[in-house]
């Protein structure tokens, strides 16, 4: 940590997995710039706080925001982008020197990339979760012209309420209950992260043209992907989701293109 150097940082908690620190500082020696980004381990109970700090820093430039307070940053955020009525969430936090906190949400555009990469196309979307990362996805999905899209959730009314938020019809189903046949399976949860319990759900069902996408970065092959393998299905890792929003970020933070053109050394690094 610099003293007076510009800095953007990533906050949530659990934190200490948090691989952003590592792209975004990454890029920045890439491209000569005199800045940083950092973590902060922030409780529900420290986020009010966590800004009242911040705020009086000159230095900071804002944050990117990971569970579980994507949506409780929404309290502390002017939103000229109505992401709010949008999406429902915030994931990315810009800081105006002597002005307001801008709020934004990257994870649905990052969501978006690894499936324009691989010209995906399909009818049937199922997502599981139903939280903040699972709003962004399935803002993204509705934008991509997906209109038959099933959410999977503990909590049914949690579910119900992401799908009208949305605008989007949809389809309600409970952990337990057997997944229908879809041409692209999110987990868009915290289940088989580090630390947290595995997704155990059987993807007999899916045809063998289904995407497995699992957010989850840490561990990167996640039980899921591993399932998903062993069927012979396509997959799609955390990392491409988390790069492909860290780049949206970077630029909203630092003024500047992230260079993509070394994403491979990036990924060899993110999983050394």
């Amino acid at each position: 940590m610099t003293q007076g150097l510009p800095y953007a940082e990533v906050i949530g908690d659990p934190i200490a997995h948090s691989k952003s620190p590592l792209i975004h500082n990454f890029w920045l020696e890439k491209l000569q710039i005199e800045a940083e980004y950092r973590k902060a381990h922030v409780t529900p109970e420290g986020l009010a706080a966590y800004f009242l700090q911040r705020r009086a820093d000159p230095d900071w430039l804002g944050c990117n925001v990971t569970i579980p307070h994507k949506i409780a940053v929404m309290d502390y955020t002017d939103d000229p982008g109505g992401v709010r009525t949008r999406i429902g969430a915030m994931n990315t936090i810009a800081s105006e020197t002597g002005g307001p906190l801008i709020g934004t949400n990257t994870d649905a555009g990052g969501f978006l990339q690894a499936l324009i990469h691989r010209k995906w196309r399909g009818d049937h979307a199922l997502i599981i979760g139903a939280g903040g990362a699972a709003r962004a996805i399935l803002f993204a999905l509705t934008t991509f012209g997906i209109a038959n899209i099933t959410v999977m959730a503990r909590d049914p009314a949690k579910a119900q309420a992401l799908l009208d938020h949305a605008g989007t019809p949809g389809n309600v189903i409970g952990m337990t209950d057997p997944l229908p046949s879809v041409d692209l399976l999110v987990n868009g949860t915290s289940l088989g992260m580090v630390g947290q319990p595995d997704l155990a759900i059987d993807l007999s069902p899916l045809p063998t043209s289904a995407l497995v996408y699992d957010i989850v970065y840490a561990p990167l092959e996640t039980s899921l992907l591993v399932a998903a393998k062993a069927r012979g299905l396509a997959t799609v890792d955390g990392l491409e989701m988390l790069i492909g929003q860290a780049a949206l970020a970077f630029d909203i933070f630092f003024d500047a293109d992230a260079p993509r053109e070394h994403d491979e050394e990036l990924r060899a690094l993110l999983t050394a």
